[in-house]
């Protein structure tokens, strides 16, 4: 059923990160299903397709304050509120602990989490407001789970799993319902993005060998092998967006894809050494073969 917006409540939709992948397909099916689309990207020339396709587009950077409340203040002009908002923006890297540069580390937090929590900080008056409201925040089966050289992003997920958790306390007297959306593997430039900065040591670093393997375990689990024919598409994504927006009573969270089901349910099953045994058969322990 298409959407039918109402005069009294803004239900336009506002999304981050709508460059490719989750946020590009999300903004296709809203548009084409009738919502009111703000598609949302740091440079507009990469909206041109959405734009095509019935989103108004705007230029919004999740780590500049100015930008994001342009965005906003241009969208509360129009329709009085931001009524559903789809945090999505934010991205993946590898490489152990120990050696990715802080400045990446804090780049990385900068997205996912702190511009994540600007947005929705500056939305609620709005929402509130209206007594009407919908935060989505894509997370992900790593908010729960964590693989060896993601670290940093996993810890990203895991504290926007506790934020989500807080907020959804906070803002249900308000009309605000605050969702989680997990995916696990889905098929983008979410690999390549993830490993690309991971650098590749010396002969002599004790990373090296792990680097390299994580690196190949991470682009091929989205093309071949077991867990390749359980991975989605952004369109799955998109299509669970929906249906939890459209929805009364959202759930709280929605798993997307099967390789997340199956994971999170082997996760739960088994004991903390019971996991690193799993892991352990996939990736190589770091060894400092010198001493």
């Amino acid at each position: 059923m298409k959407h039918q917006k109402q005069t009294s409540i803004s239900k336009a939709v506002l999304i981050t990160g709508c460059s490719s992948g989750i946020g590009q397909a999300t903004a296709l099916r809203l548009a084409k299903d009738g919502w009111t689309v703000y598609a949302t990207a740091r440079k507009v020339s990469s909206l041109t397709a959405l734009e095509q396709a019935g989103c108004r587009t705007l230029a919004l950077d999740v780590t500049d304050e100015q930008s994001m409340l342009e965005a906003v203040r241009s969208i509360e002009a129009i329709e009085g509120a931001v009524g559903v908002l789809v945090n999505n923006a934010g991205y993946s890297q590898s490489g152990a602990i120990e050696t990715v540069p802080l400045e990446r580390v804090r780049a990385q937090f900068e997205t996912n989490v702190f511009g994540l929590v600007r947005l929705t900080q500056l939305v609620l008056p709005g929402m509130r407001r209206q007594r009407w409201g919908r935060i989505v925040n894509l997370s992900s089966m790593g908010g729960k789970l964590v693989f060896p050289g993601g670290g940093f992003y996993h810890a990203t997920k895991y504290a926007l799993e506790a934020i989500s958790d807080a907020l959804r306390f906070e803002v249900k007297g308000f009309g605000v319902n605050v969702i989680l959306i997990e995916p696990g593997l889905i098929r983008s430039s979410f690999a390549e993005t993830a490993v690309s900065e991971m650098k590749q040591g010396p002969v002599e670093d004790v990373y090296a060998n792990f680097h390299e393997v994580v690196a190949k375990a991470t682009q091929e689990s989205y093309v071949k092998g077991p867990l390749s024919k359980l991975a989605g598409d952004p369109d799955d994504v998109a299509r669970v967006i929906e249906k939890a927006i459209s929805s009364n009573c959202p759930r709280l969270r929605y798993t997307v894809s099967a390789s997340a089901k199956l994971l999170l349910t082997q996760k739960k099953l088994l004991p903390d050494r019971g996991w690193d045994l799993f892991l352990r058969m996939s990736f190589p322990t770091p060894v400092d073969r010198h001493t």
